[in-house]
């Protein structure tokens, strides 16, 4: 197996977009809407029929890439002896338009927004100025199919799966999905902080998922109520058949800003229990990059900075808090 530097084989050339140059809008393809704003939401919503959503399905199992591969030294992992798509610079894909929270301002270049700082805390890490970061318009669609990639890794809250592994590579994963408590907005559980909080409330949750096996953190006194689907469940919320949905965290948000007017995200919570859908850094198909940028994830999770990222912009800047 290569190691994740240098290897000496040739890369392709492309264009990219630089951080300066606005990226075509293809609004073909879904990520992560957080915003309110009407236009997007519609857009959104017309796109989320085309792709199964990013974090609601159960039915492809988390997996890490089907290559074993061994973990490079993070000090050997300097730009100059990596092997990337246009030497001396770190190009980045995502998907157009950028959504809150994970980008802000529609712009990944900025820095701000959850993958966008993740992505440029990899590349600090790996030596990279943040001047060295290109970013390239990838739709979400096309980024794990199998090829030849105009880019070094794509970052676009794309889960880690055993079927997507058969067609490119995927890093550690640098995100963990939280759970998230959906009520409405007049619900009496509608300003709960804590788990103990939602012990009396009817709760519900699509069955087959991690989110389903997350209420017995609650302990609630009734039954859950369980539902073949997400959709079901929503619908049973905002029917009042339910006091609180338990969703994954990039569910939760979509929900909240897109499907069911009135309804709030209360807060979140990591599972105890069950498989918890990852994302990951996605990579063509055995690029020894990866391993590099495995070295680079470590780092970032043993030092806490990948806490503090998520922190910032998955909790503080969201106003949904953690219960515990």
């Amino acid at each position: 197996m290569r190691d994740g530097y240098k290897t000496g084989r040739n890369r392709r050339s492309g264009k990219v977009h630089s951080p300066d140059v606005a990226p075509h809008r293809d609004t073909g393809a879904l990520t992560i809407l957080c915003m309110k704003s009407p236009a997007r939401i519609l857009t959104f919503a017309a796109v989320f029929v085309l792709m199964g959503a990013v974090a609601c399905a159960p039915e492809e199992d988390s997996t890490s890439d089907d290559e074993s591969s061994e973990q490079a030294k993070l000090s050997e992992c300097t730009p100059d002896q990596l092997d990337l798509y246009k030497s001396g610079t770190l190009t980045v894909g995502t998907d157009t338009p950028a959504y809150e929270p994970w980008f802000a301002g529609d712009d990944p270049s900025n820095g701000k927004g959850y993958e966008s700082a993740v992505a440029y805390a990899v590349a600090d890490r790996l030596g990279f100025d943040k001047g060295d970061v290109t970013w390239t318009s990838v739709p979400f669609n096309s980024s794990y199919q199998p090829g030849e990639k105009e880019f070094d890794f794509d970052i676009n809250q794309i889960s880690i799966t055993k079927k997507r592994a058969q067609a490119v590579t995927f890093s550690k994963p640098y995100y963990s999905a939280a759970q998230a408590v959906i009520t409405m907005k007049d619900s009496e559980y509608a300003d709960a902080t804590s788990l103990d909080d939602l012990k009396s409330a009817k709760v519900g949750a699509q069955v087959g998922t991690t989110s389903l096996e997350a209420i017995d953190q609650i302990g609630p006194e009734q039954q859950e109520a369980i539902y073949d689907n997400t959709n079901q469940a929503t619908k049973a919320l905002e029917a009042g058949q339910i006091d609180a949905l338990i969703a994954d965290l990039p569910s939760g948000y979509y929900i909240t800003a897109a499907i069911l007017d009135g309804s709030k995200l209360v807060g979140q919570f990591q599972p105890e229990t069950g498989d918890t859908e990852e994302f990951g850094l996605l990579f063509e198909k055995g690029n020894p990059l990866v391993s590099c940028v495995d070295a680079a994830i470590e780092d970032l999770k043993s030092d806490g900075t990948l806490d503090s990222i998520e922190k910032k912009w998955l909790s503080e800047s969201t106003d949904v808090p953690e219960l515990s």
